[in-house]
């Protein structure tokens, strides 16, 4: 459907390439510079890929984020790969010639700037501007570009280096020849693979042009250019008729003017780029798709579908960079559905995240053999309440998912245009030195024997305790010990129940309880595991201090503490002589009355506009209350590099911070 729909086609496409492995590598899978499962180096190789256009659903992918409850930093790393960037596309006529160099420039303000144009090593231009005398030079350039990684070549803090051309184009906005530079900071697919270099207003312009001597031309005051590039907006000089507009004003009518010369257009950029599909190995759901000489590419009927995987002994990456299955002559031999004529199967198969987009949809009708899942099923179970899982996938894996689901809404075949109504993530868990657990680190912790040791409860509270749930946290053996004396001291918390209801819960247990349910159902809800845990860890120790304990007040805690260790809470629920599952119980309800305090919601407001509100005693004081109020998080980025003038305090109502303007 994706090729049917014109979804999916196939390029030439720089990939990092494993020598050793033979195979081509995502851009996850190169960890400085070397591959991820080898630690060979990698270098750069042009194969023939298969994309998917995920850029065509860039703009939905943006705007659903508005109706998905996910954590603000998750949607900023959507919003961040996306990269929408609404600018002007230049062209820059190179003389003496049919080409041209299009540029993409959200800064087209500083467009009379311009003193070089740097292009990536793999533009599609770069052997036709390479002069007779610069051949060598560029040619080693790249060759030496080419052993760098996408995120190497762009890191900001590095030198910028290049190398002449030998060749010039024309600045449309003022006639002037620039020379035209490779630089290998520059990414073939954004922005064309070009930029024009305005070394006064760019950082990386600037030291670019201090290292090799080029024009640095001052076109938007503001700034002191002699010791650093100015890059904010400001009022336009040197600019010819477009002098005295400032940045906003004059990048609409120069985008107008180009446009009206032929030279330019208004453009919506993304940094994003169309998923690579495929992959050379043998793993993996094949690509339905027929190589016919006649017919080209043609997709597997429906009625063959799915194409699966043929049985082999070897399944190596091969010497020539093809997938293992070219090699099995007999599944890639076929006829094409179209002429009936000799064919060949495609031997790449798709990536990981390919099943792993939409395998969820099957949990909810498994065993329908007519379509993936029925409609009114989908309906009811879709979309998912809760994704959770790591950080190192709330880009990518997120990002091809939404789209891949989205696919699925416009055919018509899923209910919903977003497949996760939430998502929530978790952070690593570190080795005991710090570093990240791996064989060659030989500091990996194997659960089982935790398990072994200690239990699986203790293993499965003990990562609950041992801090925030989404951020990353080293592994302490001791906090497993300590966590293992906890649970002990809970089990021996029964000698103390008694069934005589003439045993009553003192007041203060009472209380303490009721405020352990509120607290413990909010943090569950919050994901907030470590302090639910610590909630339960100020019960049981109050617990502890009665001679006898009501079976209740009893019974309510192991309800409390089922989620955290469902072994132990399930066997001391049968010791009281339950015989249904405690995991079967109504989960525990507070009584408001017991938990209610002396306390109100003090309005937070920065010159007189509600910002925040926070929950505080009746009886505190304007000190207590602006310590309490300045250090929200809210409000710390409200008063950020900003003078209070005067505090207003209104008590058992607000406090009002008025800050300079």
């Amino acid at each position: 459907q994706f090729f049917k729909q014109g979804l999916a086609y196939q390029s030439e496409m720089p990939i990092n390439w494993c020598p050793s492995c033979k195979i081509g590598l995502a851009n996850e899978e190169v960890i400085d510079d070397k591959c991820e499962r080898c630690g060979t180096g990698t270098e750069k190789r042009k194969i023939k890929q298969w994309l998917l256009r995920i850029t065509k659903y860039a703009d939905r992918l943006l705007k659903d984020l508005d109706d998905v409850d996910y954590l603000e930093k998750l949607k900023t790393q959507q919003q961040n790969w996306i990269g929408r960037s609404e600018g002007t596309t230049v062209k820059f006529l190179i003389p003496n010639s049919e080409f041209l160099i299009d540029v993409f420039t959200t800064r087209v303000d500083t467009i009379f700037g311009v003193t070089a144009m740097v292009i990536a090593p793999e533009h599609p231009l770069i052997d036709k501007l390479i002069t007779a005398e610069n051949k060598d030079k560029v040619k080693k350039y790249v060759e030496m570009a080419a052993k760098k990684s996408d995120i190497e070549r762009t890191e900001t803090e590095k030198e910028k280096i290049g190398v002449f051309t030998g060749s010039y184009c024309i600045n449309p906005a003022n006639g002037q020849k620039v020379p035209i530079w490779v630089g290998d900071y520059i990414i073939a697919v954004y922005g064309g693979g070009a930029v024009m270099m305005v070394p006064a207003h760019d950082k990386r312009d600037y030291q670019f042009a201090k290292k090799y001597n080029l024009e640095i031309k001052e076109v938007v005051s503001g700034g002191d250019i002699s010791k650093e590039a100015f890059t904010d907006y400001g009022v336009l000089v040197n600019s010819g008729q477009f002098n005295g507009l400032k940045s906003g004003e004059a990048i609409k009518k120069i985008t107008e003017w180009l446009e009206n010369k032929g030279f330019g257009r208004m453009t919506v950029q993304y940094k994003m780029r169309d998923w690579i599909f495929s992959r050379q190995h043998y793993w993996g759901e094949p690509i339905p798709i027929i190589h016919c000489e006649k017919c080209g590419i043609v997709p597997v009927p429906e009625k063959d579908l799915p194409v699966k995987l043929p049985f082999v002994k070897k399944y190596e990456p091969t010497k020539t960079g093809e997938s293992p299955l070219a090699a099995i002559t007999e599944w890639v031999n076929v006829k094409c559905p179209k002429c009936k004529g000799p064919a060949k199967r495609e031997t790449d198969t798709m990536p990981n995240w390919a099943g792993s987009s939409w395998y969820f949809l099957r949990y909810i009708d498994p065993k329908n053999k007519n379509c993936f899942a029925d409609f009114k099923k989908l309906k009811y179970w879709t979309p998912v309440d809760l994704y959770n899982g790591g950080m190192e996938h709330t880009t990518l894996h997120l990002l091809y998912s939404r789209f891949w689901h989205k696919f699925l809404y416009d055919l018509k075949l899923v209910p919903t245009p977003e497949p996760y109504a939430s998502r929530r993530s978790h952070g690593m868990v570190l080795a005991e030195d710090g570093k990240k657990m791996s064989k060659s680190f030989g500091n990996v912790i194997n659960p089982d024997e935790i398990v072994k040791q200690f239990g699986a409860d203790t293993l499965r509270m003990y990562e609950m305790f041992m801090g925030p749930f989404d951020q990353m946290i080293s592994w302490n053996t001791q906090g497993v010990i300590g966590l293992s004396r906890f649970l002990n001291r809970i089990w021996q918390l029964k000698e103390k129940v008694k069934i005589d209801k003439k045993v009553l819960c003192p007041a203060e247990c009472e209380v303490l309880l009721h405020k352990s349910i509120e607290k413990i159902s909010e943090d569950l809800d919050g994901m907030k595991f470590n302090t639910a845990v610590s909630q339960l860890m100020i019960l049981s120790n109050n617990f502890e201090t009665y001679e006898k304990l009501p079976i209740s007040i009893y019974e309510t805690f192991l309800k409390l503490l089922a989620p955290f260790v469902p072994h132990i809470a399930e066997e001391l629920w049968q010791q009281l002589g339950h015989k249904n599952s405690i995991h079967l119980e109504n989960w525990p309800e507070y009584n408001p009355r017991l938990i209610k305090e002396n306390k109100f919601d003090l309005v937070i407001q920065i010159n007189g506009k509600f910002r925040d509100k926070v929950s505080v005693p009746q009886e505190i004081t304007e000190k207590e209350a602006r310590a309490i109020a300045v250090s929200q998080e809210k409000i710390k980025n409200w008063l950020k590099d900003k003078k209070v003038i005067k505090t207003i305090f209104v008590p058992e109502k607000l406090i009002n911070f008025v800050i300079e303007q």
